[in-house]
């Protein structure tokens, strides 16, 4: 097994959200990292949808953006904004959206907004683009942030996103653990935690009283196969901490 840092193992583990055959609609940075991983090792079928309006794109390099022309170069079909979001996205065409964001509570909302008041913020942040509109119209939602307690927040600065849309369901992916919807309560519990991470480490990065399962498995490491794909990508996922 090769030797892999912490955001190696993260875009991993989001990677093994997506299942073959499915269609994701895919965010920039982290979440292109995982999608691409995924088509190119466990899910050949995969069907990777960016809200720029390309159709089962295959691109070789990272794209810098949604506007990426590689994108289109690569991709089976290409549509306008507007038909992505009218005709695919809102009446539920697409199964899987893949999301970052810089806060989240612990029903699963979303902020990427600002940090901060509204008016005078700390920090102004790229802004909600379709994370609204994907994170209520696809039945299942991958989100992946790194984990502390300015991440993992009681109360967002912002609400950009509700996610979590009719009945759906959400796998969060940190650098620590992974957490998911529960059946048992309306908030994220936690499922599994990274190689080395204790569930009390979990606990600790997070400010609220996080749900933990029954039984918490460990993240499997990331394959010698995992690995070389994630590394010849080119760009490399930036580091969460």
């Amino acid at each position: 097994m090769s030797a892999f840092d912490p955001a190696e193992l993260m875009t991993v583990a989001a990677a093994r959200e997506l299942r073959d055959g499915q269609s994701v609609l895919v965010g920039v940075g982290r979440p292109s990292h995982a999608a691409i991983l995924a088509k190119r090792t466990h899910s050949p079928g995969l069907i990777l949808v960016y809200e720029s309006g390309t159709i089962d794109t295959d691109p070789e390099n990272i794209p810098l953006s949604i506007g990426d022309p590689e994108l289109a170069a690569t991709s089976v079909s290409t549509v306008s904004l507007p038909d992505i979001f009218n005709y695919w996205l809102q009446p539920g065409r697409i199964d899987a959206g893949f999301l970052g964001a810089a806060q989240i509570d612990r029903h699963g909302n979303l902020n990427t907004t600002v940090i901060g008041g509204y008016d005078h913020p700390k920090v102004r942040l790229p802004g909600a683009g379709g994370a609204p509109e994907i994170a209520r119209s696809c039945s299942e939602i991958v989100v992946t942030l790194p984990h502390s307690k300015r991440t993992f927040v009681e109360g967002l600065d912002f609400t950009t996103s509700l996610c979590r849309g009719e009945g759906g369901s959400m796998a969060v992916v940190t650098d620590l653990a992974v957490l998911r919807t529960s059946d048992r309560h309306d908030e994220l519990e936690l499922t599994e935690t990274f190689p080395g991470v204790s569930v009390e480490d979990v606990l600790e990065a997070t400010s609220w009283e996080l749900k933990v399962a029954p039984e918490v498995s460990t993240v499997a490491e990331p394959s010698d196969r995992e690995l070389e794909v994630l590394r010849s990508l080119g760009s490399k996922p930036k580091a969460v901490r």
